[in-house]
């Protein structure tokens, strides 16, 4: 199979085991997944799908050396995520403060139900070791570290919407050293991880994005209240959702889709509102210099300057409300 990578160029995949778990259904299901929680025709920027950033996640693995195991992990990293990505958190979860981790709290379950363990076990390998991703340090490794699932998505981001010229800068930088996701330029760390702040002040925490979640996640809500839909229903795909979901005649749920269906929001003055904190996202890469590891904060005291006041801005949180009306 060749497969044409936005990001990463093509590459051929030929291991009986990808070439299985890429034609699941649950995988399949995750084209209809918003890697920005929100559909395009209700966000202010165009998505990219979970399914392009999980075979994503896998094909940078594979670059980087990663063993067969490593990048079947990566391939079912975010096979969970439910219809709307993080707006489960806001739904189901706590992410109006900061914690977006639903999907990883259903991982196990989510997946034992599904395919994919028969088609492990029959490859010969340990579902139960392929869930943990504790095993893989390439694929999932606590911030402020590089690993696979965050540059992907960041590049996903870049080539999408910010800085797409930097990409190439930054993938040609990448060094699996021992285990670890490392940058062998100063240069193309500082790139990577400025510019990831810019996603997360500009976008992920930015006034639009968390409005956008605040609103479609309140009608959501209502939705569930008034048993139109469940929780099942998310473990669908958007299509499925959105099916029964636009087409409620509640005027309130109404009035939001048809809010965010404009291309910018703007707050009624003397609005009231909630304050929100957006999970802070960031990177202090490690670079190899004279074969020593070092963070990018302890050789760059501007970029330290520069993390500080983007936390700050994080901290400080935004208020949203429900008092907003769009324009084009």
């Amino acid at each position: 199979m060749l497969k044409k990578d936005k990001v990463y160029g093509e590459i051929e995949i030929t291991e009986p085991i990808l070439l299985e778990l890429l034609a699941s259904p649950v995988i399949l299901r995750l084209k209809n997944i918003s890697q920005y929680g929100i559909p395009d025709k209700y966000y202010f920027l165009k998505n990219f799908s979970r399914y392009e950033h999980c075979v994503g996640a896998m094909i940078l693995l594979r670059n980087l050396g990663a063993t067969l195991e490593e990048q079947v992990a990566g391939l079912l990293h975010d096979v969970s995520v439910l219809a709307f990505s993080h707006i489960s958190d806001w739904v189901f979860g706590d992410g109006q403060k900061g914690t977006e981790d639903y999907h990883d709290s259903i991982h196990d379950i989510f997946v034992k139900q599904t395919d994919i363990p028969n088609i492990l076990v029959k490859y010969g390998f340990s579902v139960e070791r392929i869930l943990d991703e504790k095993n893989f340090s390439l694929l999932e490794r606590n911030a402020p570290a590089l690993c696979a699932d965050r540059v992907d998505y960041a590049l996903r981001e870049f080539e999408a919407w910010l800085n797409p010229e930097i990409i190439d800068i930054c993938i040609k930088s990448l060094l699996n050293y021992e285990g670890e996701i490392v940058f062998s330029d100063i240069e193309a760390a500082a790139i990577f991880a400025l510019n990831f702040l810019e996603l997360q002040t500009k976008h992920w925490g930015g006034y639009e994005a968390m409005t956008r979640y605040h609103l479609f996640s309140k009608a959501l809500k209502i939705a569930i209240d008034e048993k139109i839909l469940s929780e099942k229903d998310f473990y669908e795909d958007e299509n499925f959702v959105l099916d029964k979901f636009e087409n409620i005649k509640n005027e309130e749920i109404q009035t939001v889709l048809k809010i965010l269906r404009n291309n910018k929001l703007k707050t009624i003055s003397g609005a009231q509102g909630e304050k929100i904190i957006k999970k802070f996202r960031y990177v202090d890469p490690k670079i190899l210099v004279a074969d020593k590891l070092v963070r990018l904060s302890e050789i760059d005291p501007d970029f330290s300057i520069i993390l500080d006041k983007h936390r700050k801005i994080n901290a400080e949180g935004l208020v949203v409300s429900d008092e907003v009306s769009g324009y084009l």
